[in-house]
């Protein structure tokens, strides 16, 4: 992991998996997450069901939802964890 800009509003974090490498599911409630493959292609859990991104696509949902990437490959991700607004 490693952020981006020095600010933390929003927070955008670059996330390099080694090919095998998973982070454990986990959310981040309060937040709108925006998760954009650069490298690479990744397959992340989100409730449990699995989504396949590959590079240049990218995916956005709610920070409460249960998140965990897995890198197939070696990957690199861009994630932006915007404050959510209530509708």
């Amino acid at each position: 992991h490693a952020p981006v800009f020095e600010t933390d509003r929003p927070k955008t974090v670059r996330l390099r998996l080694k090919a095998g490498d998973e982070v454990p599911a986990h959310s981040h409630p309060g937040f709108a997450i925006v998760f954009h493959v650069v490298t690479g292609r990744m397959e992340l859990a989100l409730d449990g069901a699995t989504h396949e991104v590959a590079a240049g696509e990218l995916l956005r949902f709610g920070g409460d939802r249960d998140i965990s990437p897995r890198a197939p490959v070696d990957s690199t991700a861009v994630l932006v964890f915007a404050p959510a607004v209530d509708d």
